[in-house]
């Protein structure tokens, strides 16, 4: 470990035990802690603070929810060879997806795709992880999930929809997976947030305060209602997400899980759909499985010739630079991290 005024410099490995190890000193088990802190570190070393560490101290308003399982221990069914369903046991869904996962390869790989459908887990983490791990094995990944009713539809006032994250990867032989990972509302909740922490005013189109006018006070922005982005199109995306990842699945919706909450404070409790595709299986029965491929790194290659960003690129290069420096944690959250240890003693 290395640290500066502003910033502490760990390598993965302490990056992980100081995640894992804020996580079982607070009771949770073994299991849930390493698949939750795994996901929270990646994040953190791939440049996405908003989805990292900052989380760790929200995990306890999650773990005294009177629902939430410390011990959760996430149970893997096949409703049908296309369909796995793994009930979350009311921990975090890091664990159900990661126990769900070996299956949904497994099928999708056979039957060109397979649907994970995960009931009744916390999730507070980012869905790119899972998507990237579905791709890396060759097949292309697709995630989503409700969140709370803190989005106003667009022309709307007050909150009805969730941020409803969707991410996305492609599998590149010789090259890392494409992926993105986006919230539907205008800005994830986490960004804004993390602009109320450093005093930070948002930019307009954000959000409403509680009268439903526009604000650019994050604080405000948090009490009041979010917005899509890019208005009916961003509400109508976010709308196939409350259906297709709560009643699909016989889950929550937004709402719904704001509900259940109880003014806990706690992350979203809801269900979380991830499917496998095999995008070379019909080129493959159709004698076109090579052209196929080809014509997709075309598709990048012209993206990349016009000076454009593929998405994901941005995370690799900074996961590239984590991977030979070490990896920057804000000193400030550090301190507050080991603070917030049940053995922490005053300075």
């Amino acid at each position: 470990m290395t640290d500066n005024r502003d910033e502490i410099i760990l390598s993965w490995e302490e990056l992980l035990d100081l995640a894992h190890g804020f996580l079982t000193a607070h009771g949770l088990s073994e299991p849930q802690a390493r698949a939750l802190a795994g996901v929270l570190c990646r994040s953190e070393r791939d440049g996405g603070r908003s989805h990292g560490l900052q989380r760790l101290p929200g995990t306890l308003e999650t773990m005294a929810h009177p629902t939430f399982n410390k011990h959760a221990d996430p149970t893997v069914e096949e409703l049908t060879p296309a369909i796995i369903h793994v009930d979350a046991d009311y921990g975090f869904s890091t664990l159900a997806a990661e126990r769900g996962l070996p299956l949904l390869v497994a099928n999708a790989r056979r039957l060109g795709i397979a649907i994970l459908a995960i009931n009744n887990g916390f999730h507070s983490t980012a869905l790119w992880p899972i998507v990237e791990d579905i791709a890396v094995q060759g097949l292309a990944g697709l995630s989503m999930n409700p969140t709370h009713d803190w989005v106003a539809p667009a022309g709307g006032t007050g909150g009805a929809l969730g941020t409803n994250p969707i991410a996305f990867a492609w599998p590149r032989p010789g090259h890392p997976p494409y992926v993105f990972d986006f919230a539907t509302s205008a800005a994830a909740r986490a960004d804004i947030a993390l602009y109320r922490q450093e005093g930070r005013q948002i930019p307009s189109g954000w959000g409403l305060d509680r009268e439903g006018q526009p604000s650019t006070d994050p604080a405000a922005v948090l009490a009041g209602a979010m917005l899509p982005f890019g208005g009916h199109k961003g509400s109508a995306l976010a709308t196939m997400i409350e259906l297709l990842a709560g009643p699909f699945i016989a889950d929550r919706t937004s709402r719904q899980s704001a509900q259940f909450d109880q003014q806990a404070k706690a992350a979203p409790c809801h269900g979380e759909l991830i499917l496998a595709f095999n995008p070379t299986l019909i080129g493959a029965a159709l004698g076109k499985e090579g052209e196929s491929q080809d014509a997709a790194e075309d598709l990048f290659a012209r993206i990349e010739q016009q000076g454009a960003r593929l998405p994901g690129s941005r995370r690799y290069a900074i996961r590239e630079q984590s991977n030979a420096r070490g990896i920057p944690i804000r000193r400030a959250l550090h301190e507050k991290i080991i603070s917030m240890m049940p053995d922490a003693r005053p300075g």
